[in-house]
């Protein structure tokens, strides 16, 4: 259990503190900045998962600049990354501010990707996250991020950068995943 997984961990462990922020029904109060309404836990909770989401690219860094990676943090990272994305959109759902669709289509490529990782460990290997899913992770952190925020600043010029990024990740999640699947399907043919 070296530093780079402990920083993993404690993204994980930073997801009930997240839904709390978000799911218990405590008026926290609003803050108008603007022509936003902004409730205070949802500030809270962008800052937090923010926070969470930053601990992905030092996990990361610390782990290639150090020579420390590993099995366990090839599997933890992007499990960790699932499930504080997953959480994420599930409250998005909740609070009215992202469509359930969305949020089906995208845990469901995720628990695709996470069953082709389990048939590829079970063959005794070990799928690290490409670059494109990198890429469409840091697309979901942006469009969740912009999303719990009620699309501030951008809602003063009248921009829909959060739902742009919404459905960009929404796009990048599903070529990501046919990807993963072309690149991989040797692992789903050789299993038995």
């Amino acid at each position: 259990m070296n530093i780079p997984n402990k920083i993993t961990l404690s993204r994980i462990f930073l997801i009930p503190i997240f839904i709390i922020l978000l799911a218990v029904p405590f008026d926290w109060g609003t803050l108008d900045i603007g022509d936003t309404t902004l409730p205070v836990n949802h500030l809270a909770g962008a800052i937090l998962f923010i926070i969470a989401s930053c601990t992905d690219w030092v996990d990361g860094y610390y782990a290639r600049k150090y020579n420390l990676v590993t099995n366990l943090g090839k599997f933890l990272d992007p499990l960790a990354d699932k499930l504080l994305v997953s959480a994420a959109l599930i409250l998005l759902v909740q609070l009215d501010l992202a469509p359930a669709w969305i949020t089906i289509i995208i845990i469901s490529r995720e628990f695709a990707v996470t069953g082709l990782r389990l048939v590829a460990a079970g063959a005794g290997l070990v799928m690290a996250a490409g670059k494109m899913g990198k890429q469409k992770t840091a697309v979901q952190i942006v469009a969740i991020s912009a999303l719990l925020l009620h699309n501030w600043p951008f809602s003063y010029l009248g921009f829909p950068f959060a739902t742009i990024c919404l459905y960009l990740a929404l796009i990048l999640t599903i070529v990501s995943g046919v990807d993963y699947f072309v690149r991989n399907w040797s692992v789903m043919k050789e299993s038995k």
